[in-house]
């Protein structure tokens, strides 16, 4: 029979080599003979709990009740009662007597005095875990009791432990039995098999006398609410319970839990208060922290409005209640709820806050893996939330989860149909970039900017040459040379939206050290002068700024070659690029720009001035005397203020372009290579003299000969300073052959004959002919008529 009972007992193992677990330090406390010690697991070195019990025969009192102990424990299940893992039997013996011991592994846990000794709360946050923690032991109480029928008999401060997330749970089954009031049979013998391993101080007046008719005639909670009087006593006292006169001192029971902490302790059984009735009905237990994980454990069951209300009070809430009970059960299943998808968005916020109080390491191993699959989530709010605070956990992200993990989900937004999304998208490009690769940069990246800097809202076009700018150091310098110049001088200097030449202006400021004397000379010069006739004074600014610092480089690079330097020293840039730090504190200011659109429209006002700097200038001072608000991020009020060209951008989805933008027959180029000039609407006259000049070759036209004058008198003397002189009518298409052979035959000769009128002759012109510029008017129908009639009647 022994053998029989020891093999239910010892469950997987019969021996303490077979005991899968390690056996570590003892704590101090522990209920009854038992020894309670940390373990940790074989396998995975996850932490456990081992409770052992000796005993020196088989035959041992002790023995038997820890043997009924995990027999209840391994049966009864509860989430308020210690969840069993592993237990075994072991006898030893040395030679002349023999030890028998009980093991029983548990979840990790301690005892609840230590664990109180730990927190040390104070006030009302004291009171609070106190009560979310006697509602736990209450549940558990009530579910042996109503449910089970069952008796524990020994609820005290000893039979309560605490877990790794700070939840009360119920243990030490030893004494536990079956009610039988309803046994008639068995009216005079104990109900309680193991009862007189419970403490004098914590049996109720029945108990002490073994009145078993009165105990079967009283309701089944009876013992087990007289328990939970003494675990309050014990717990506002810090003490344990020396004798049961002690229980009458109620000065230190908080005045909300007296009425109830004294019908808990009746002396008449049947008037004493159930426990579930004492959950319902008990004010002490209606506090923040209880009705918060109350809500938070029946989750699923709120609907979305609930949710949506309780998540955005929560940060605030947060904030109130003791923080190592927020940290450790709070968060994870805040954590748990984004996870499995029955938290609302709005919960992302009080997630991040409650983990900006974890220390790095904590951070990376309790939050971080939640929310790299949240980058996963086919929810728009999860997403536009995570991309708003990408800033707050950016930094924890390692090089390899941003580029394989998130980025791919991330870049779908690049194609998304509402432009909050794809600016959103761009903006979290600022903290990412620096953590993705070369291959990830240039072939994906960069295309999709290429497409946003053509985007049909301008402050996305603005955003894209901001973010381009500011990550240009993380590009090759074969990347950079084929695409920075292309992508600011083409495309930015060049837009209708007035901002969105001044960030390519700044832009190219910020990046000057990436570019060689020639490239200074002859393709950013000649388009930044134009802009100091802009439209826009604080275009006009930038662009006066922009000159001087670059004009200051072509200085440095001639004094330095004169001086007898090495011909490699031809593409030498800025000493320090100030400019590429003063762009990093620019865009990071700008692209984390918080707030409503109303309030970022206010700071960036279209003709917005700045001052201007007088005397020499250089990169630094340069992007310190540039006024604020038109290098901040454009708002949402802009996106429809100005005609912008039609974006090429894939409108599809969410999921297109998961994968990037597929490479057309293997090409590398990524968007900006021999990039042509964009077709923008049709600007104003000021602004179409800026595009026009910006298009002239940059050389000088030939001289042309006085002894061969082909103008007509109707030109002006400056003729060769019109900035329109390039894009002028061509000739007139009716001239007779002979005409045109003599006219192309001096184009060689003279720059302007293409717009000259043709030689006169005396046959009769169509009227839609000789409209060229330096046509003669055309004179009236009725005269034209007449000497048609007159040349007619000559021949």
């Amino acid at each position: 029979m022994f053998k029989f009972l020891q093999s239910v007992v010892a469950g997987s193992g019969s021996g303490l080599k077979d005991l899968p677990y390690n056996i570590g330090e003892p704590y101090s406390s522990a209920w009854g003979s038992w020894i309670h010690s940390r373990g940790t697991s074989r396998d995975d070195g996850s932490p456990v709990s081992i409770f052992s019990l000796s005993g020196s025969s088989t035959n041992d009192r002790h023995l038997a009740a820890g043997r009924n102990g995990v027999k209840r424990l391994r049966t009864v299940r509860h989430p308020n009662i210690l969840s069993f893992l592993h237990s075994t039997e072991v006898e030893t013996s040395d030679g002349s007597s023999t030890k028998i011991t009980i093991y029983i592994v548990t979840e990790p846990v301690m005892p609840l005095s230590e664990k109180i000794k730990e927190l040390k709360l104070e006030g009302t946050q004291r009171n609070e875990y106190y009560a979310w923690g006697l509602h736990r032991i209450a549940k558990a109480v009530s579910f042996l009791n109503n449910d089970c029928k069952l008796v524990h008999a020994n609820v005290c401060l000893e039979s309560v432990v605490v877990t790794q997330s700070l939840d009360w749970k119920l243990h030490a089954f030893d004494v536990l039995s079956e009610f039988d009031g309803n046994n008639q049979g068995a009216s005079t013998g104990p109900m309680l098999q193991y009862e007189w391993l419970v403490g004098t101080q914590y049996k109720p007046m029945e108990l002490v006398k073994s009145d078993w008719t009165t105990i079967r005639k009283s309701p089944p909670w009876a013992i087990d609410s007289w328990g939970l009087g003494c675990l309050i006593h014990e717990l506002f006292y810090g003490t344990k319970l020396g004798k049961t006169e002690e229980l009458r001192d109620t000065s230190s029971i908080p005045k909300s839990l007296l009425p109830d902490y004294q019908r808990l302790l009746s002396s008449t059984p049947s008037r004493r208060l159930n426990s579930s009735k004492l959950l319902e009905t008990c004010e002490y237990f209606q506090n923040k922290l209880v009705d918060t994980i109350h809500f938070m454990e029946i989750l699923n069951l709120k609907d979305s409005v609930e949710k949506d209300t309780f998540f955005r009070k929560l940060p605030t809430l947060a904030e109130q209640l003791p923080r190592q009970i927020v940290l450790k059960k709070l968060l994870p299943l805040l954590a748990s709820a984004l996870e499995f998808g029955s938290a609302a968005a709005p919960a992302l916020t009080a997630l991040l806050k409650m983990g900006a109080w974890l220390s790095a390491e904590e951070f990376n191993i309790k939050v971080l893996p939640t929310l790299v699959k949240l980058f996963g989530s086919n929810d728009r709010a999860i997403r536009v939330s995570l991309l708003q605070h990408i800033d707050q956990f950016g930094d924890s992200l390692s090089s390899q989860i941003a580029d394989e993990q998130i980025y791919p989900h991330v870049a779908t937004g690049f194609s998304d149909t509402s432009a909050f999304l794809r600016e959103l998208t761009l903006k979290s490009m600022l903290v990412l970039a620096p953590k993705l690769s070369q291959r990830t940069l240039s072939g994906s990246l960069l295309k999709f900017l290429s497409k946003l800097q053509v985007d049909e809202e301008p402050a996305i076009r603005t955003n894209t040459t901001i973010l381009l700018g500011n990550i240009a150091s993380h590009l090759n310098d074969g990347t950079r040379r084929r695409v920075l110049i292309n992508a600011f001088t083409v495309r930015a200097l060049r837009d209708t939206f007035s901002p969105a030449r001044g960030a390519g202006v700044m832009a190219l400021c910020a990046t000057s050290s990436y570019y060689d004397s020639t490239e200074i000379a002859t393709r950013i010069l000649p388009n930044v002068v134009v802009l100091t006739i802009d439209p826009d004074s604080d275009v006009r600014s930038k662009a006066f700024q922009a000159v001087d610092q670059f004009l200051q480089i072509l200085k440095q690079n001639h004094e330095k070659t004169s001086g007898g330097e090495s011909a490699g020293d031809s593409s030498t840039g800025m000493a320090s690029a100030p400019g590429n730090a003063s762009l990093l504190g620019w865009a990071m200011s700008s692209l984390t720009l918080k707030g409503k659109p109303s309030e970022q429209t206010s700071h960036a006002p279209l003709n917005s001035s700045g001052p201007i700097a007088t005397g020499p200038s250089n990169a630094s001072s340069v992007m310190d005397t540039v006024s604020t608000p038109t290098i901040n991020l454009i708002s949402e009020a802009y996106m429809t203020d100005q005609p912008a060209p039609e974006s090429p951008t894939s409108t599809d989805g969410w999921g297109e372009i998961e994968n990037g933008i597929p490479d057309d027959n293997g090409s590398e180029k990524d968007g900006w290579d021999d990039i042509e000039p964009l077709e923008d609407p049709k600007p104003s006259a000021v602004l179409a003299t800026i595009q026009a000049a910006q298009k002239r070759p940059v050389t000088q036209p030939k001289q042309v000969p006085s002894s061969k004058p082909k103008i007509t008198p109707n030109v002006p003397k400056h003729e060769d300073d019109d900035l329109w002189g390039s894009i002028a009518a061509p000739a007139p298409k009716s001239v007779k052959p002979s005409t045109s052979k003599t006219s192309l035959a001096s184009d060689d000769d003279d720059p302007w004959a293409a717009i000259a009128a043709p030689p006169p002759t005396t046959r009769a012109k169509p009227l839609a002919s000789g409209r060229g510029r330096g046509s003669k008017p055309v004179v009236s129908k009725l005269g034209a008529q007449r000497i048609n009639r007159t040349s007619s009647s000559g021949v």
